[in-house]
């Protein structure tokens, strides 16, 4: 097992599935660029609630980083040419939001705080 960080643009919506025991899960795919400027799509899959909340909050094409245990794999596109992927059992998602609230919560501000910072003529 790899333990990795991955960061990218999520590749459709995330979607919510539920287990055989009726327990939440998602999958998700993230379009990753490897350092030599190739694509790397990244098959993730989360089971923590905080991660299935975070990545359904998300909507196509918005930017996430992920960790969690990483498994290396390899496809075959339509033209038979070999393509690598990963597959990621993800324990942690990071999003612009998250960032936003964690500096939110070191600063001493609320919820509501937080909440007017992303709007900044709240209603009177």
């Amino acid at each position: 097992m790899i333990d990795g960080l991955i960061s990218g643009r999520l590749h459709g919506a995330a979607e919510s599935r539920m287990d055989r025991h009726n327990q939440p899960f998602a999958v998700a795919r993230v379009r990753a660029t490897s350092s030599e400027g190739e694509n790397l799509f990244v098959n993730v899959i989360a089971f923590e609630a905080e991660v299935v909340e975070g990545l359904l909050a998300l909507g196509d094409g918005d930017s996430v980083a992920l960790s969690g245990s990483l498994t290396p794999r390899v496809w075959t596109d339509k033209q038979g040419n070999t393509r690598p992927s990963l597959d990621m059992v993800a324990h942690q998602v990071v999003t612009a939001y998250h960032v936003n609230r964690r500096r939110a919560t070191a600063l001493g501000h609320d919820d509501a705080a937080l909440a007017n910072h992303h709007h900044p003529h709240p209603e009177r």
